[in-house]
């Protein structure tokens, strides 16, 4: 039986949901599928557990899957493991963007959706023959690189099996109940193609559902395994309104309503039916980015939303008893210091639960990254830093310092004492716990991120380009192989090509 393992890195910074273990269900649902067609599959998932680097070098391929913030760590892993002899295919929306840059590191590239072709691309990896068949496959041979076909989207979500969560490394024996919150995705796809979101580009601008019977079987399988907390893994869950109260309803009809959460825009509020069967469903949470509170950056972004609303939006969830996990990004070509401090007035005067407030970031894949690009205005391709809370290019009305700090302050002010004890005396000790939670990551992050803070400063008083210092993101891995190495457990092979 051939062995295939997955890993999905950890990000390289502390953020909001850092103490919340949630995989991305891209690897978990591959080996899912490999796993049934008879492969040996594990998945390390370093959110849950460390790698066992040992057993990772037993695999007869790994796959690695990368977003941008995690492409150094991805990097530097599928560097070691490809120097033992094992062969390496990445995939993730970073890697589809950048194939040519991962080949440098890896073997193989699984461009967009893998779903429908993995078993393919690990038949064609294992015998060494029909590469050129695989679709959205990227490689090198005899030293030219190869792009085959883009792959299609997968058209029936149905065919995707329930992902098997005990695949993890850490989890193999009680999967549901060592997740913080289970995923369930019920659509990929989103038609609105924001300015710096990469997610058309990895999964189309159409939405594609599954079917309401097949995401009940997975709420059943989860309520089985002892799960009462669903995060509904969509870019927008209530896209197609008509089919979320379907699923609603049935999940009410059917008595599988756990604790949900889950990413909607904000034109659920004019929805009245939909915002009742939220409720009576157990939706405890909705995280929505609001993005701005600065008219023109609301079109700049091309949101389709305005100012007017998201207050309502906030109004109608609240009056429902619906929680708002509330997204902002600052640093638009419209943005000013004074945007930042009106988004936070915003944010305090409508009694958002929970906010991020993010620094505009142009991932690889989309237009603000192109257009940035286009303008000589990003100053760092250190993909580790391009995690939304970095300064990593050249803002017009502020400077790297100010949208940097000020948005630091604005954050520290928000999951502030003052606010903690606001939630307290209306014995909202839920609200209490998170927010003193934020308070408690800010913290963290701030102290140790005060030597990029300070480059910030520097660049700024500089006014001239200088190379950020790279961030140390794969040394504990490095260190590992290393004493593999001393200890006769592995062996480096000669560079060939699989």
């Amino acid at each position: 039986m051939k062995k295939i393992v997955f890993i999905e890195p950890h990000p390289p910074d502390f953020h909001v949901f850092s103490k919340m273990i949630l995989p991305r269900l891209g690897t978990v649902l591959l080996g899912t599928i490999l796993k049934q067609k008879g492969y040996q599959v594990k998945n390390y998932v370093e959110a849950v557990k460390e790698i066992d680097l040992k057993d990772v070098l037993t695999a007869d391929a790994v796959g690695i899957s990368c977003i941008t913030s995690t492409s150094k760590r991805s990097y530097e892993i599928a560097k070691l493991i490809k120097s033992a002899g094992i062969p390496v295919f990445m995939g993730g929306p970073h890697v589809t963007y950048l194939p040519d840059e991962a080949l440098e590191y890896c073997d193989y590239v699984a461009r967009g959706e893998a779903d429908e072709h993995i078993v393919q691309l690990v038949e064609a990896l294992i015998n060494k023959d029909g590469l050129e068949k695989v679709p959205g496959l990227s490689y090198r041979k005899d030293g030219v690189v190869h792009h085959n076909k883009n792959v299609s989207f997968c058209k029936d979500l149905d065919i995707l099996p329930p992902p098997d969560f005990t695949l993890i490394h850490g989890l193999e024996k009680k999967a549901a109940l060592g997740l913080s919150i289970t995923p369930v995705m019920t659509s990929r796809g989103c038609p609105f193609d924001c300015s710096f979101c990469s997610v058309t580009g990895m999964f189309g601008q159409k939405y594609r559902f599954r079917s309401k019977e097949r995401v009940l079987e997975e709420l059943r399988i989860n309520k089985a395994c002892g799960s009462n907390w669903v995060f509904f893994y969509d870019d927008n869950f209530c896209a197609h309104k008509k089919r979320t109260k379907e699923l609603l309803n049935a999940m009410i009809e059917n008595k599988l309503t756990p604790h949900w959460t889950a990413q909607v825009r904000a034109d659920v509020a004019k929805d009245p039916e939909l915002l009742d069967l939220m409720k009576r469903s157990n939706c405890h949470t909705v995280y929505i980015g609001f993005e701005s509170v600065n008219p023109e950056t609301l079109e700049l972004y091309n949101k389709k939303q305005s100012v007017e609303d998201i207050e309502f939006c906030i109004q109608e969830l609240h009056k429902h008893g619906i929680r708002i996990h509330g997204m902002f990004v600052f640093g638009s070509d419209l943005d000013t210091v004074d945007t930042i401090h009106k988004t936070l007035r915003f944010a305090k005067k409508n009694d958002l639960e929970t906010v991020q407030f993010l620094i505009l970031t142009p991932l690889p894949g989309t237009k603000c990254h192109s257009d940035l690009a286009g303008q000589d205005r990003i100053i760092t391709k250190d993909w580790s830093i391009y995690d939304a809370h970095h300064v990593v290019f050249e803002p017009k009305l502020m400077t790297y310092y100010q949208l940097q700090s000020e948005t630091i302050k604005a954050v520290k002010e928000f999951y502030s004492i003052p606010q903690i004890l606001k939630r307290a005396a209306r014995f909202d000790f839920f609200n209490v716990g998170l927010k003193s939670y934020g308070r408690n990551i800010v913290r963290k992050w701030e102290k140790k991120n005060q030597y990029f803070v300070e480059y910030t400063k520097a660049f700024t008083e500089a006014g001239k380009s200088f190379e950020l210092a790279a961030k140390k993101t794969a040394e504990d891995i490095q260190e590992k192989f290393r004493q593999l190495q001393l200890a006769g457990a592995v062996t480096v092979a000669p560079n060939k090509t699989h």
